[in-house]
Formats: C-alpha cells, sequence, structure tokens
C-alpha cells in the first residue's frame, strides 16, 4: 500500500513538473511585444509575471497631481513590484510624440497620455492592444484596431492662489486690474491640450464658437497687453516661486494639487467659471510598438482600464506570493483611482449601470444652468493651425 502510495505521489510529481514546464514553455514563447489582448498575453498570471521580470516601466509627462496619477504610479508599484520612471512630468503631447520617434531605445516610453488629436495622427506609431474592458470604452473615442483609446476627461477650471485679493470666478474677471501680473497658461496651447482648451474656453466666455477661436486668442493678446497674463508656464514650481498666481487648470488635476500645495504651506482653489465651460475631448492612452518594457506597458494599461473597487497605495499590505491575478483584483483599478482624483474616465458611463464607479470629490460643480460645451478633434485642429500663427506673439516676452 504504502508502495503503492508513493507511486502515485512520483507520477503526480512527474506530471505537474511536466505542466509547469510546458506552461513555462508557453510563457516563454509569448512575444509581448505583439499580443493583442490579455488571452494573447497568456493571461494575467503570465502577463504580471513577465511585467515583474521586466521590473520597470517607462512613463511621460504625468504630473503626480495631474488625474491622480501619483497614486496610480504608487499602487502600481506598491502591487507589482515595477519602478516606474516619469519623464518630464511638466511635458506636453507634443513632447510625447517626439519622444518616441527620437529616444534611445531604452529611454522610449512604454506608454503615452495624449491629446485626442496626437492619437489619430500618429496611429503608425502605437501597437494594437484591446484591455478587457474594452466594449466599455465610448466608440467615439477608440481607435477599432485598438491602437489608442480615450482614457478620462475633464472641465477647465480656474485655480488661484487664496492668498489673493479678489476670488476670481469668471475669464471676465481675471480683465480686472487687481489680476496684473498674476495669470499663466499651461504651456503652449499649439502642442499642450490643457492649454489648447484654456484658449477655448476663454474664447467661449467671449462669445466665440468652437469652430473659430479668434476670440479666445484676442483675449489672452489683450491680457498681455494689459499685464495680467505673464509668460511664465504655469507648473508647480513656478507658482512655488510666485511667478503667477491664477491659471487655468483641468478640475482633475484639482484634489492632487490642493494637497501638494498644502505641503509647501500655499492655499489653492478650484472653481469652475461662472462664463464658460469647456469639457475636453478625453485624453487618449496608446503603447508604442517600440516599447522597451513590452509587458509592463500592457499591465500599465489594465490596470488603468481597469474597473476594481479596491485597495489603495495607503492601506495594499504586503502582495508577496500571490498570483498576478490575485494582486490585480486586490487593488483599486484605474477607472476609479481617475474618478477620486476629479477625472471622469471613458468608462464612467458604463461603471455607471453595473456600480462600479467610486464616487467623486466634492467642491467642482458644474454652475447651475451652464452649458458644457466640447470641441471636436475637427474644431481642435484649426484651433491649432491659428495659434501656430499667432500665439508666438503672445508668448514673447
Amino acid at each position: 500500500m504504502r508502495k503503492r502510495l508513493l507511486t502515485g505521489v512520483v507520477v503526480a510529481t512527474l506530471a505537474a513538473a511536466s505542466m509547469v514546464a510546458t506552461t513555462s514553455a508557453h510563457a516563454a514563447t509569448i512575444d509581448y511585444s505583439k499580443c493583442t489582448d490579455l488571452k494573447s498575453c497568456g493571461g494575467m498570471d503570465a502577463l504580471v509575471k513577465a511585467a515583474q521580470k521586466e521590473g520597470k516601466l517607462n512613463v511621460i509627462t504625468l504630473p503626480r497631481d495631474w488625474a491622480n496619477y501619483g497614486e496610480a504610479m504608487d499602487l502600481f508599484t506598491k502591487a507589482f513590484g515595477i519602478k516606474i520612471t516619469d519623464d518630464n512630468p511638466d511635458g506636453s503631447s507634443a513632447y510625447e510624440i517626439q519622444t518616441i520617434k527620437t529616444a534611445p531605445a531604452s529611454k522610449v516610453p512604454d506608454a503615452v497620455d495624449v491629446g485626442i488629436t496626437y492619437g489619430g495622427d500618429n496611429a503608425n506609431l502605437f501597437a494594437p492592444y484591446k484591455v478587457v474592458n474594452w466594449n466599455d470604452i465610448t466608440p467615439t473615442y477608440k481607435d477599432a484596431a485598438g491602437r489608442w483609446y480615450g482614457d478620462y476627461a475633464g472641465v477647465i477650471a480656474l485655480s488661484y492662489d487664496t492668498s489673493i485679493a479678489k476670488a476670481p470666478k469668471s475669464f471676465n474677471d481675471l480683465k480686472d486690474p487687481a489680476f496684473k501680473n498674476m495669470v499663466a497658461i499651461g504651456g503652449d496651447p499649439s502642442g499642450a491640450q490643457e492649454a489648447l482648451m484654456s484658449v477655448f474656453a476663454a474664447n467661449l466666455a467671449n462669445g466665440g464658437t468652437t469652430a473659430n477661436v479668434q476670440k479666445g486668442i484676442d483675449y489672452f493678446s489683450a491680457m498681455k497687453t494689459s499685464g495680467n497674463f505673464v509668460t511664465a508656464l504655469a507648473n508647480g514650481q513656478n507658482f512655488l516661486a510666485g511667478a503667477y498666481k491664477v491659471s487655468f487648470s483641468w478640475s482633475f488635476n484639482g484634489p492632487g494639487a490642493v494637497a501638494t500645495a498644502a505641503k509647501a504651506g500655499k492655499t489653492i482653489k478650484y472653481v469652475i467659471p461662472s462664463d464658460a465651460v469647456i469639457k475636453g475631448t478625453p485624453y487618449i492612452m496608446a503603447i508604442p510598438f517600440n516599447a522597451p518594457h513590452p509587458a509592463a506597458a500592457r499591465l500599465w494599461t489594465e490596470f488603468l482600464y481597469s474597473e476594481n473597487k479596491g485597495k489603495g497605495s495607503a492601506n495594499l499590505g504586503s502582495t508577496k506570493g500571490m498570483t498576478g491575478s490575485k494582486i490585480f483584483a486586490a487593488i483599486n483599478g484605474g477607472q476609479n483611482i481617475w474618478i477620486a482624483g476629479g477625472a471622469l474616465p471613458i468608462e464612467y458611463d458604463a461603471m455607471v449601470v453595473k456600480g462600479t464607479n467610486a464616487t467623486a470629490p466634492a467642491g467642482y460643480e458644474i454652475p447651475a444652468g451652464a452649458k458644457i460645451v466640447t470641441p471636436s478633434p475637427a474644431d481642435q485642429d484649426a484651433a491649432k493651425t491659428l495659434l501656430k500663427a499667432q500665439w508666438p506673439a503672445i508668448a514673447g516676452n
């Protein structure tokens, strides 16, 4: 009886070893730069193992206080043990595309988050990959082959230092001499999406339409002439240095920026302007075809498009010994991380139906009775053509 039992154990052990060897051999044959969905990547366990073996993820132009990306990066690293390098957090969409084309192979970003016009215009740079929640992504904002898809959107808000004498509530308010040398914008609007939508908002506030942003350009030109508009880039470093007091920002920057400013002894507030409610088209997520860490790139993308209600970086314990799929199921999904940061994720409508959405932070209400306007990609292309010709004269010192 004992011999028979031992024989059974030996046979079972050999069978198990054979299965492991077969599974390992199968995983070794997967080319993660070419797998197009989770199934073709070998499933979540295999994808996590491959990503952990790579050990690194290159991201680009992701400020920590932008759409709660600080929490997303912290949770991803804590959950999977993958080190993240964030190149030029305050860069623009144009910078991201240029980096894909010109950076050394090891420095190419594994994933990009760019303005919508940069998705379709550069689809040849991106690898097709469809996340598990592909069907929950609004059809209007995804490439049929999966080369790019929308991730989240926001509303243009006014961000201001509460130490100033007058709290702005509208674009019209900022024309007041009380705001002399105080107003800045987040980059060149012909290349930075947030800045582009800020011009659209100013344009709307001054009676313009999305088809022509000339009134928005004229607004900033007049603000430059009056001395209210300054050419310093609206970013955290310049704000803390006192280069400006008021800027235009996505609503989803609010929660993180308020917390970051508080740590530096500053108090800032966000308000949706009463005379212009511009909701942006969603930003676009894509994986460059030459991503140096293709498995980590796909895991990062699956993470950001997950709808899980789970643990965050502050309360996630050790994941040592857990399978990749169990880790993934235990953590907060990227869609809910974006909601917590004041953004509207691309899967929001589907999540509401399923009850998987988190609660958005209070304090970022749309003014009562306001009309929400979203410029189309064609409107944005036309605006950038005007801005490329006219903005240099405004931004020049």
